[in-house]
């Protein structure tokens, strides 16, 4: 299953909150550490989102390009029918 950065934000701010909490210092290390990669992971998740978003965009770009030419080709070609 995919996670969301939203996911992933969420754990980062309750490691921040744990950590904030903790009385020893090896569990408000422990806590940030891993809110550190948390965070990481959730940019991670955001970069990908916004890379899929980018490259569905192109695809569908690409694609009415691709419908248009064929559509001139085949109204050239009833046109060239025509004419005959």
């Amino acid at each position: 299953m995919a996670q969301t950065f939203e996911f992933y934000n969420e754990r980062a701010d309750a490691a921040a909150a744990a950590a904030k909490e903790a009385e020893l210092d090896n569990v408000r290390d422990r806590e940030l550490r891993s809110e550190k990669t948390w965070r990481g992971l959730a940019e991670q998740a955001r970069k990908g989102a916004v890379e899929r978003e980018r490259a569905d965009a192109e695809r569908v770009a690409k694609r009415e390009a691709e419908a248009e030419a064929q559509l001139e080709v085949a109204e050239a070609q009833n046109d060239t029918n025509a004419a005959n």
